[in-house]
């Protein structure tokens, strides 16, 4: 299977199953002399570890991360960091009706159809818990980045037909709050509805924002390797993000042009902009100011109802899916996008290092 691997300089290869022995991901490119413990990883993971609230599946994993190699006292040695996850609540027996049958809206049929061969138990490398290796990288990253200020967050925007107002931002509340939400009146009308949604055996989808700030000027390249693109990809590799926005994205189609660019004007010996509908990128480069992302997420595939779908052998049937899950992915997704984020922003920061030759001289003479 190709396609594990993520980066250019700082490069990321997850790897495992929902249902194996565990899974991790090994990170090449990571520079020395970077203060490092498994707790500065673990707080990222028990962002995203299931079991942690009324509102994600049952499924209880401690999630708890092991650096395998890469570190003596306490530093990073430049060398490979492996870092692992066991599985230790797996319930294979939940996905016994489901191995001669695919399950709507998730990755089964095209599985087989790729393969000729899938792990039918909890969906395998299709699994979100492949994400478990995302953030644990995501993690180190996080405090790459924060060393050379940049800041990197993200939150839930909505939750089915519930979406934050602005005006009650909080951002503390992104990690106090059981959905994620920086808005807590928001957050607790999106819990009475997903009530609502649970009682009714479906699920729900939403939207997350993900917010970098302090990233210089100058990032990403013009061509191929924009960063817009690079973010959009490393987003849209989220298993259930179906769509993304950068800026202010979609709106953009309905406006004219002297409605949608941004003026420019010189502040205190800076260019800077009045608006920002650009959401920070111009061309494939950041231009300095606030870089906004935004992703749409399905509603969970696995619901308890009973649904049509077709057997291996081609025959119809009914399915009613069991197993654990979530009645909504966005607030355990949250953590996702903000580490696929800074993976992505931490490369393109690496590989700018080499634009201009006057960097190099001042480096190496």
């Amino acid at each position: 299977m190709a396609g594990s691997t993520l980066g250019t300089i700082f490069r990321i290869s997850t790897w495992g199953e929902s249902h194996g022995k565990a899974l991790g991901v090994v990170i090449d490119g990571c520079p020395a002399g970077l203060a490092l413990e498994e707790a500065h990883i673990q707080a990222f993971l028990d962002r995203r570890k299931p079991g942690s609230s009324l509102i994600t599946t049952t499924r209880r994993e401690e999630d708890q991360v092991e650096i395998l190699s890469g570190i003596f006292e306490g530093y990073t040695t430049g060398t490979p960091l492996s870092l692992m996850i066991r599985n230790t609540s797996q319930r294979s027996g939940d996905y016994g009706n489901i191995a001669e049958c695919y399950r709507p809206g998730h990755a089964d049929l095209t599985y087989d159809q790729k393969y000729g061969f899938r792990d039918y138990r909890g969906g395998g490398r299709s699994s979100g818990r492949e994400t478990a290796g995302r953030v644990a990288a995501g993690a180190v990253a996080s405090r790459i980045l924060k060393q050379l200020g940049v800041d990197v967050y993200a939150y839930t925007r909505s939750i089915g037909p519930v979406e934050i107002d602005d005006s009650r931002f909080d951002r503390s509340a992104i990690l106090s709050t059981p959905t994620a939400m920086p808005d807590r009146e928001a957050s607790l009308t999106a819990l009475e509805y997903l009530e609502t949604v649970k009682k009714e055996s479906d699920s729900s989808g939403g939207s997350m924002e993900c917010v970098i700030e302090g990233l210089p000027s100058g990032i990403g390249d013009p061509v191929f390797e924009k960063l817009d693109a690079n973010l959009a990809k490393a987003v849209m590799s989220i298993g259930a993000v179906k769509a993304v926005e950068i800026g202010d994205g979609c709106q953009v189609s309905s406006r004219r042009g002297s409605e949608n660019n941004d003026a420019l004007r010189m502040c205190d010996g800076n260019i800077v902009k009045q608006t920002n509908h650009a959401g920070g990128i111009l061309g494939g480069i950041s231009d300095g100011s606030r870089i906004l992302l935004r992703a749409h997420v399905k509603p969970t595939p696995s619901i308890y109802r009973t649904q049509q779908t077709v057997t291996r052998s081609g025959e119809n049937t009914d399915l009613c899916i069991q197993g654990r899950h979530d009645p909504i992915i966005v607030p355990r997704a949250v953590v996702v996008m903000e580490c696929m984020v800074a993976l992505t922003i931490l490369d393109a920061m690496m590989i700018n290092m080499s634009a201009q030759l006057d960097r190099m001289e001042k480096f190496y003479k």
